[in-house]
């Protein structure tokens, strides 16, 4: 069994004797008094001026508990209620306490001392300088010297309704970076719970990375909003794209001028930097940044201050970075265009945002979002109908969707859709004609890339061999032969008008003739 040792300071009011030492409640002598708990060793601290009662104490605790080993430790504290003096003096002397955790339980006593004195063990304890348990004694009636006493574990995942509480926390901040969309794509999902986490837990730079129209900046204004609301943040989203300025400019933008700085600065300008202060600053195209700018940034990231352009004065700003940017900034390293000791300041926490095209699974709930968008921006109720929705959703998956601009396509398409539909009624017609915009757009060489339902039984060489008659033909065809249990039911569906004409005998072999002209088979479609 693990021998008991407290740690608590001495309480220059409670702990005082008065003139019935016996009849009245000392917190700290209360301890020995307890029949079930048992105190190998009590380490007491005390500030100079109270010397005298710190020996008083001890005397009276070895009285009720004469097996335990009593230890006074002078700490000279210039002001009790000064926080960085008390707990510079508790944690100087545990830098060179011996703990041994396999044999002996430690208990933190809470009850005396300042509050000041109080809320330095209590974060002690929770940092695990001191490895144990937070400790509290209470009077229980007025002449009664023992008390009572409470043991509190600072380990919260041990509370199962405070553990539930951190973890709804954790799940409504990854509610709220993904907008409410139920996504299901394991990587996107897997980099927003340890966004959410960081958001909160830390203040350091975050680098966004990522395709264009993945939505960065999206995102940075989402972790901006999550640290509002949990009151991380008192100050503004100011965000710059650095691909917009260059020179003079962009030094001003971020870190602003005096008046006459240089040609044109005919006013004082205070800069974006110190916009953010006590908020959120996003600078997106990072890489576009100047060397000279770069420099600037890493100084004001470090040390919170930095000169405004023609200024002799420094300004000061306390703002959480985010970046953002498309490019290898590590690549950009070794060509000498980034610097790297900025690279690895902004690069703490580094998140890829996955494509649009790496996250099929994640059109359909992104669909459904945009479409809300537009319905709520514009006062009006759009749908799709059934047919509608999944022909979108069909070739959305396609190979002939690129999503090169990635959610900036997807909401221009449902935008456009919407527009154009009836009555607030997307049809199959009107996802047709947005498709062939889209293809367009993507495939401007002309060269027409395979049908979903085409592309695992012919190759897309053989495919933009074919005229364009053969394509539109040969695409209907296997689509309906993937979709059918057999040769004769294909046949059936293909030929219908001619079996009630009478015109073939053999729709079977007919439709097998038509595949062989483009080296297919019946075994393509169901093997």
């Amino acid at each position: 069994m693990k021998k008991t040792v407290i740690f608590g300071f001495l309480g220059t009011n409670l702990d005082q004797p008065g003139r019935a030492k016996w009849s009245k409640w000392r917190p700290t002598v209360s301890l020995g008094q307890q029949e079930d708990l048992m105190v190998a060793r009590y380490e007491l601290f005390y500030d100079v001026p109270y010397q005298k009662l710190a020996s008083s104490v001890r005397e009276d605790f070895l009285q009720v508990s004469p097996e335990t080993e009593f230890n006074t430790h002078q700490i000279r504290l210039r002001d009790p209620w000064d926080f960085q003096t008390v707990y510079s003096g508790i944690f100087d002397f545990l830098k060179t306490y011996k703990f041994d955790t396999d044999n002996e339980e430690y208990l933190v006593h809470i009850t005396t001392g300042t509050h000041v004195i109080q809320i330095c063990l209590f974060l002690l304890t929770e940092s695990r300088h001191i490895p144990g348990k937070i400790l509290q004694t209470q009077m229980q009636k007025y002449g009664d010297p023992t008390g009572t006493y409470t043991i509190i574990d600072l380990d919260l995942s041990k509370y199962d309704m405070i553990a539930e509480r951190f973890h709804q926390e954790q799940k409504e901040g990854v509610h709220f970076l993904k907008s409410g969309i139920e996504t299901k794509n394991p990587v996107f999902n897997t980099m927003i719970r340890e966004l959410a986490t960081v958001s909160i837990k830390s203040k350091s730079p975050i680098l966004l990375t990522g395709d264009t129209g993945v939505g960065k900046t999206k995102m940075a204004r989402l972790i901006y909003d999550w640290k509002k609301q949990q009151r991380m943040v008192s100050g503004s989203f100011v965000e710059l794209n650095c691909a917009t300025l260059r020179g003079d400019a962009c030094m001003s933008a971020l870190f602003g001028h005096v008046k006459g700085a240089f040609t044109g600065a005919v006013n004082h300008r205070e800069g974006l930097l110190k916009a953010a202060d006590g908020g959120l600053l996003f600078l997106d195209e990072i890489g576009e940044l100047g060397l000279d700018e770069q420099a600037m940034l890493l100084r004001a990231l470090e040390e919170k201050r930095f000169y405004p352009l023609g200024s002799d004065v420094e300004s000061k700003s306390d703002f959480q970075l985010i970046c953002g940017t498309n490019k290898n900034l590590s690549a950009m390293v070794k060509e000498g265009k980034f610097r790297e000791d900025l690279l690895a300041r902004i690069q703490l926490w580094s998140f890829k945002i996955p494509s649009l095209k790496e996250r099929p699974e994640d059109i359909e709930p992104n669909l459904d979002y945009e479409l809300q968008q537009v319905s709520v921006n514009t006062g009006t109720q759009f749908s799709f109908n059934k047919e509608a929705r999944e022909k979108f959703l069909q070739l959305s998956k396609s190979d002939q969707a690129l999503w090169k601009s990635n959610f900036r396509d997807l909401s221009g398409a449902v935008m456009r859709m919407a527009t154009l539909s009836d009555g607030g009624r997307i049809t199959e017609d009107t996802v047709d004609s947005e498709w062939k915009r889209l293809v367009h757009r993507w495939h401007p060489d002309e060269k027409v890339p395979l049908p979903y339902a085409s592309s695992s039984v012919i190759t897309n060489e053989k495919w933009n061999k074919l005229d364009l008659f053969d394509r539109c033909q040969l695409e209907k065809v296997i689509e309906v032969c993937k979709t059918s249990k057999s040769l004769a039911d294909a046949s059936r569906k293909l030929f219908s008008n001619s079996i009630l004409e009478k015109k073939s005998c053999n729709d079977s072999d007919r439709l097998r003739k038509y595949l062989a002209k483009f080296g297919l088979c019946w075994k393509d479609f169901h093997s």
